[in-house]
């Protein structure tokens, strides 16, 4: 299991051949959803891709759409 700093990973809700999805909860009791890659070191377009990803969801505030909350670097990745 991962270790984030101020998330308590409760467990893996998803596994794909790039990235693992995980529920937590933060210190401050928000349930969240970590979404890390799986790679130790992705390409550029990949990271890129990621990036793209999130600033996606960030702009949407759309009832039903998962809200983004951050973008944090984990390891190489």
């Amino acid at each position: 299991m991962i270790a984030l700093p101020g998330i308590a990973i409760q467990d893996k809700i998803y596994e794909s051949s790039n990235s693992l999805v995980y529920r937590g909860i933060r210190d401050d009791g928000v349930a969240i959803v970590v979404k890390i890659l799986k790679l130790d070191y992705p390409s550029p377009q990949e990271l890129t891709r990621y990036r793209q990803e999130y600033k996606i969801t960030r702009s949407l505030n759309l009832e039903g759409v998962v809200k983004a909350y951050s973008q944090q670097d984990y390891q190489r990745t």
